[in-house]
């Protein structure tokens, strides 16, 4: 068997998480990683080269590279993987704006040979498959709205500088810096349930308004993302992404012709967001409103092991992304700063646009 050689630059939470996912698949090892917070000078430990800078991981003798950094780097980070011949797997989001996808896409296009996934790790969570298979086998007949809520306590600063050029510890806390960011918690963390309603609603929302506000914790970057958005085929959908939800909570609710799915809770690694489960429910012209109701809850979330394993497939077979590509990846961002876009007042105040 052909074992992939697994560089990781940015290993903090998620690096981590990566990397143990890696570690179980018997067809890919990690054998270096990067990080600003290792010694300037390379170590090895346990077969594992470790490098300070980015610029020294991707030197090394890696066939894949997975990017977990800062958004205003990781743009150009999949780019120079790209460019060096390298599989890449990118967090999400893409970059800071719709600009950033659109440069990482166009270098992509000249590298055919080179597979390229972005982590939008929730379509893999059970309650969503178990949902969009549903909804894509018409078994309720077509989608007519959606409703979604996904929202924390806080929007967490990270305290860690993210340049390339000057990456030094400091006191920059990029998740609430626009410069380094690009975006607050709808960009952070509503992108997700913006790319799920993408999916369900199965097309693209071509109308769409907006209130953002920044007014309770003051950051440059929105902390609530209320929005309106409708499809050309009349879908509407209200979605709600907030930093002020004491309780965390994520909801996702779906009418349909013939019944309706509620996703309610998601499996995370702080099991803040309660159970996952998914509650379908049946139309019955009888049923008055109560309708017969069948729930499945879910208790292992396999989500972070089938990302991964569909993307080393795809390496292996030499088949297509189906899931994370940089096309959903391009239209999700879009819909987000379309979002941005249609509250006037924050768009100019930031000077916004979708190009």
């Amino acid at each position: 068997m052909n074992v992939l050689r697994v560089g990781i630059t940015g290993y903090g939470l998620v690096g981590t998480r990566r990397h143990g996912v890696v570690d179980n698949l018997p067809n890919a090892k990690v054998v270096a990683i990067s990080d600003i917070k290792f010694d300037e000078t390379p170590t090895e430990r346990n077969g594992i080269r470790y490098y300070r800078h980015f610029d020294q991981l991707i030197e090394d003798e890696i066939d894949v590279l997975f990017v977990c950094l800062p958004n205003d780097v990781a743009p150009d980070v999949t780019i120079a993987g790209l460019e060096h011949g390298l599989h890449v797997f990118c967090e999400k989001p893409p970059g800071r704006t719709v600009a950033d996808i659109r440069r990482v896409i166009a270098v992509e296009q000249q590298h055919p040979r080179s597979k390229l996934k972005y982590g939008f790790n929730h379509r893999y969570h059970g309650s969503v498959r178990d949902a969009l298979n549903i909804v894509q086998a018409g078994e309720l007949g077509k989608v007519l709205s959606l409703r979604g809520l996904y929202g924390k306590s806080a929007m967490i600063p990270w305290p860690r500088r993210s340049s390339l050029a000057d990456a030094e510890p400091s006191n920059a806390l990029w998740r609430t810096s626009r410069e380094s960011s690009g975006g607050g918690i709808l960009l952070d963390q509503g992108i997700h349930m913006v790319d799920l309603m993408r999916a369900f609603a199965g097309g693209e929302f071509t109308q769409v308004m907006s209130i953002v506000r920044n007014t309770y914790w003051n950051h440059d970057v929105e902390d609530n993302a209320y929005a309106l958005m409708s499809t050309s085929d009349g879908v509407v959908a209200m979605m709600h992404s907030t930093a002020t939800q004491w309780r965390h909570t994520f909801a996702l609710d779906i009418s349909l012709a013939q019944g309706a799915l509620q996703l309610s809770g998601i499996l995370s690694g702080t099991r803040s967001y309660g159970q996952e489960s998914l509650t379908t429910a049946y139309r019955d012209d009888a049923d008055q409103g109560m309708p017969r109701e069948q729930r499945t809850t879910y208790i292992r979330d396999t989500s972070w092991n089938d990302e991964v394993v569909d993307f080393f497939d795809a390496i292996e077979n030499n088949t297509t992304i189906t899931i994370g590509t940089s096309d959903e990846a391009l239209k999700t961002m879009e819909l987000v700063y379309q979002i941005y876009c249609a509250d006037d007042e924050w768009r100019d105040r930031f000077q916004l646009s979708v190009d």
